[in-house]
């Protein structure tokens, strides 16, 4: 019997999990190396990653100084994923291939194959030499900042390393499989009350949220602050929206169906824009359209007593980003990150150079900011945001279901976890949190653990 055979069977200890052989290989969600081209002359739009996404049985990766290797009980979902599936906008493998030529040690990182996924929730298999704060048989979620530090530059953010890297997107061996290779400094506590899909949705996009919108390296909120939240009840979106209601801000959630405006309200945010119902188009043609701008800023103001916003959280990016610009207020701050609708922005210059505005690039967390996001997450004051489960040999699935923008807030993995609802290990502070929990459940089901 190896370690996996044993933490599938669902009753084992740390010296079990230490003590038991390794298996020799694990199933993973990969993409494949012959296979970049597939979607050659298709726009990306079009390009369906349920052709592109395999389930392979892969060989366990070596081991090396300050890793870790983790039996992942979930993963889930991020637009990373969707992006390495649809080969867009570059296939992954020349990350792959550079980092590989750095090393030895990276080499083991170029492959045929690609494990994808940046999210886990799990448990600790193996630690290589130096890791003296994790050891076999701990529970945590990992967050996906991969860092060398060998370089001044990111001891101050370690964002800002210049061999920061992606977990899951930039390196092998992700999230989305039975066993994922991490650095140590990417693992964090699991959150005892949640189950392992709701511990595996959060890390990439709550870590993202916390920076760019809490942080002083985003747009350092503050109470009372009016915040436009573009997508918010989406993956990203819905943690921004417990942030920005936590941290005693004003939330204006922009979604686009009567579902999505339900999510909100059930988030505690009132002041909320179903731009499909009120038919918000920004563009005319391939220009901007001004008034559709205006009209789109007058809604705010009566949504807010009529004041502008002093943040936009920003992350579609090319549909919605002119419009971000324009309508908040003078000296506000626009963050942005991902750009899921277009990398190339366009915004009148004029609209931020003379009104003081700031526009911030924000991409994902460092360690100290992930971590404290998680925390607030292990207080029960953020909760999870998983809308549907898939099983691992269903992932291309989920995939498929956050390209097409047909799901609403996460889409979780299954990956070791025989079931939906096992691991939770503070059942009190679960009930205590059951409601909010809920929140992102279709009708009829409940989180509470059989």
């Amino acid at each position: 019997m190896n370690v996996l055979e044993v933490i599938a069977a669902g009753s084992w200890t740390a010296a079990d999990i230490a003590n038991t052989p390794l298996p020799e290989g694990f199933r993973a969600v990969t993409l494949h190396r012959d296979e970049v081209d597939m979607f050659a002359g298709t726009a990306p739009a079009d390009r369906d990653p349920r052709k592109s996404i395999h389930v392979d049985e892969v060989p366990v990766p070596d081991l090396g100084p300050g890793e870790a290797l983790v039996a992942v009980m979930a993963s889930s979902v991020n637009y990373n994923t969707v992006w390495s599936a649809i080969f867009e906008p570059l296939p992954t493998f020349r990350f792959l291939e550079r980092y590989g030529r750095t090393s030895e040690l990276a080499a083991r990182h170029d492959l045929p194959y690609h494990i994808v996924g940046s999210d886990l929730a799990g448990v600790v298999l193996r630690t290589g030499p130096g890791v003296t704060l994790w050891r076999p048989g701990d529970e945590v979620v990992a967050h996906c900042l991969h860092v060398e530090l060998e370089a001044a530059d990111g001891h101050n953010d370690t964002m800002l390393d210049p061999a920061q890297r992606i977990w899951g997107y930039e390196t092998n061996f992700g999230g989305l499989a039975e066993v994922a290779l991490v650095r140590s400094n990417q693992l964090m506590p699991k959150p005892g009350h949640l189950t392992w899909e709701e511990a595996a949705a959060s890390g990439l996009v709550n870590s993202t949220a916390y920076r760019q919108l809490v942080s002083r390296n985003g747009a350092d909120m503050k109470q009372g602050d009016n915040v436009l939240i573009w997508g918010a009840s989406g993956g990203l979106g819905s943690y921004a929206t417990q942030l920005a209601l936590a941290g005693g801000a004003f939330p204006i959630c922009v979604v686009s169906s009567p579902e999505k405006a339900r999510i909100c309200r059930a988030l505690g945010a009132e002041a909320i824009i179903d731009r499909a119902a009120d038919g918000y188009c920004f563009w005319a043609g391939d220009q901007p359209d001004l008034g559709e701008y205006r009209r789109f800023g007058g809604h705010i103001r009566r949504l807010t007593g009529g004041e502008d916003v002093d943040i936009v959280f920003e992350h579609p990016g090319r549909d919605t980003f002119g419009v971000s610009v324009f309508v908040a207020r003078k000296g506000a701050t626009i963050a942005t990150c991902a750009s899921t609708s277009g990398y190339v922005h366009q915004y009148d210059n004029r609209y931020l150079w003379m009104n003081l505005k700031r526009i911030v690039g924000s991409h994902f967390a460092n360690y100290r900011e992930a971590w404290e996001a998680n925390r607030l997450i292990a207080k029960g004051v953020i909760h999870p945001t998983v809308s549907k489960t898939y099983p691992l040999l269903d992932a291309a699935t989920g995939v498929h279901d956050v390209h097409s923008n047909i799901h609403h807030g996460k889409v979780a993995v299954r990956c070791l976890a025989p079931s939906d609802g096992l691991g939770v290990r503070d059942p009190e502070m679960r009930l205590r949190n059951l409601r909010a929990i809920n929140r992102f459940r279709p009708a009829g089901q409940d989180g509470v653990p059989s």
